[in-house]
């Protein structure tokens, strides 16, 4: 059985984090509601209880029973889960005199402590909570402290239970993950098998037992995770999987054509479906955001939907769905309150009545690409940036005609091109192009010109979960404008986008 840190998500923004760092270490862990978590079984050599929003002094505190792990199996708990261990063990958590945010430095270490091997005085750490431990439980020792937080991090004594007061899955903390390498390698005793090889082998082995014979048809959307989907199921079942790739004429120039060439160099079975009319005339006159995601999801099952049905006695509907897509489905506080539509292919298990199958659901998207190396992707398809599943109708503001699409193909493509042209392109996360609902006063040559403004938006991110705007050259960012006011007839001004997410989001729709 696969060795499994659980990690017990009480709310955190940081609990993804806490599973990213641990997989780097090539161990496997799994996030799970601290109110639904599995049985512990003997694959589970130790568990991390996240921070939370909450306040263990609310009288709806999220307070578990940890009976079956405390005291039997290695325990961490972080920020909130700290003071849960304080609070449920006699200590004390009292309200900080002001709220504790931002970067701190331990002042003492005790320096014969398992989690803290390795981990120097004067280390700089990140803090983010509002409640402060005041009181150790009886049984526990103090193993850490910074120049404000005494009680910055404890061990509870005869068991590996420990608590800290910062986070160490964040990259301001210098040296957490030397402490959560502590963890779960020397405490728990994992022993970093989680690999992108192993994952091959072990999800294809899985693959063929529960496929068998049975054919599979899978959605292509061009980007990395279905991609990658569907190098899994074709080394698994072969011939047996089917895979639709449909041009709903809102990608990027020429990416119809280009993506498809690739998948079939990639030896897939794959049709490819022009389906641009059906998109656009559903897309006519809708300008809302999620009115124009509805119309594009339903389009997608209508057309998916039709050619999945000239395959005979198809079984499985794989898809391409990701461990955040899974950990968002049952997060604590239920799924989050909708900012968009997801672009996913919801609906379709309903209306196909297949049986569903999600090879990469267990992974992070850095995960999903190293998994893609290991299997010989080619690296074009593998680099690319993410890109939105409703494709460049969410990028026009405003409602949808061919002529828009035509003039944010062009510019996107420039701004694209140029960014591998001049050596930018792997720097950035996310990258594209906006066709605003402005027009503006220009002059090209003697001429006054009253025509449309476009923005140009790049991004850095780990996962997309947060972004910070890419600081691009000034000298490339002005090659860029020059470029396509030039070249793209209808634009006469280009602006550049520098909100981070939060409090804005990548795409603008």
């Amino acid at each position: 059985m696969q060795e499994t840190i659980l990690i017990l998500d009480f709310g955190s923004q940081y609990t993804q984090l806490i599973a990213r760092r641990i997989r780097e270490l090539n161990v496997y862990c799994e996030i799970h509601p601290f109110n639904l978590f599995p049985p512990i079984t003997d694959n589970i050599k130790g568990v991390i209880l996240s921070g939370s929003p909450f306040s263990v002094r609310d009288n709806n505190a999220p307070f578990p029973d940890l009976s079956n792990i405390k005291g039997k199996l290695p325990l961490l708990g972080i920020c909130y889960g700290a003071q849960y261990l304080a609070q449920s063990g006699n200590g004390e958590v009292l309200p900080s005199k002001s709220r504790e945010y931002g970067r701190a430095h331990l002042s003492f270490i005790e320096q014969t402590n398992a989690l803290l091997a390795g981990v120097h005085e004067d280390t700089q750490v990140w803090m983010s909570h509002a409640d402060t431990v005041t009181k150790l439980p009886e049984e526990a020792e103090l193993i850490a402290s910074t120049h404000d937080i005494k009680l910055a991090g404890f061990k509870l004594k005869n068991e590996q239970t420990y608590g800290i007061q910062f986070h160490p899955e964040v990259t301001h903390s210098s040296e957490g993950k030397t402490l959560l390498k502590n963890f779960v390698i020397d405490i728990c005793g994992c022993s970093k098998q989680w690999t992108p090889g192993s994952f091959v082998e072990s999800t294809v082995t899985a693959l063929k037992e529960k496929l068998g014979d049975d054919k599979v048809v899978l959605g292509l959307s061009g980007g990395v995770d279905s991609s990658v989907a569907a190098m899994l199921l074709n080394k698994a079942c072969g011939g047996n999987l089917y895979c639709i790739f449909v041009d709903n004429g809102l990608l990027r120039k020429h990416e119809y054509e280009n993506v498809l060439h690739s998948y079939q160099k990639m030896g897939l079975n794959v049709k490819g479906v022009d389906a641009k009319r059906r998109f656009l005339d559903a897309l006519a006159g809708i300008d809302d955001p999620e009115q124009k995601r509805k119309a594009i999801g339903n389009a997608f099952i209508e057309v998916f939907d039709m050619e999945a049905n000239r395959i005979e006695d198809v079984k499985w509907l794989a898809q391409g769905t990701i461990y955040p897509d899974v950990i968002e489905s049952k997060s604590v506080k239920g799924p989050s309150a909708t900012i968009k539509s997801h672009h996913n292919v919801g609906g379709l298990p309903e209306v196909m009545k297949l049986k569903v199958v999600e090879p990469l659901n267990m992974l992070f998207k850095d995960e999903v690409r190293r998994v893609g190396r290991t299997l010989g992707m080619d690296e074009s398809l593998l680099n690319r940036h993410p890109f939105p599943g409703p494709g460049l109708a969410i990028r026009i503001l405003g409602d949808i005609t061919e002529e828009k699409i035509s003039i944010l193909q062009e510019v996107d493509n420039i701004f694209i091109e140029g960014l591998k042209k001049h050596g930018h392109y792997n720097d950035v996360w996310q990258a594209g192009a906006i066709l605003l609902p402005v027009r503006s006063v220009g002059v090209m040559g003697d001429e006054r010109t009253y025509e449309n403004a476009v923005c140009l938006r790049a991004v850095t991110s780990m996962d997309g979960m947060t972004a910070d705007w890419c600081h691009l050259p000034y000298e490339f960012l002005g090659k860029m404008s020059n470029e396509i006011i030039n070249k793209v007839k209808g634009v006469n001004r280009v602006v550049y986008d520098i909100s981070s997410k939060p409090p804005a989001t990548i795409e603008w729709e």
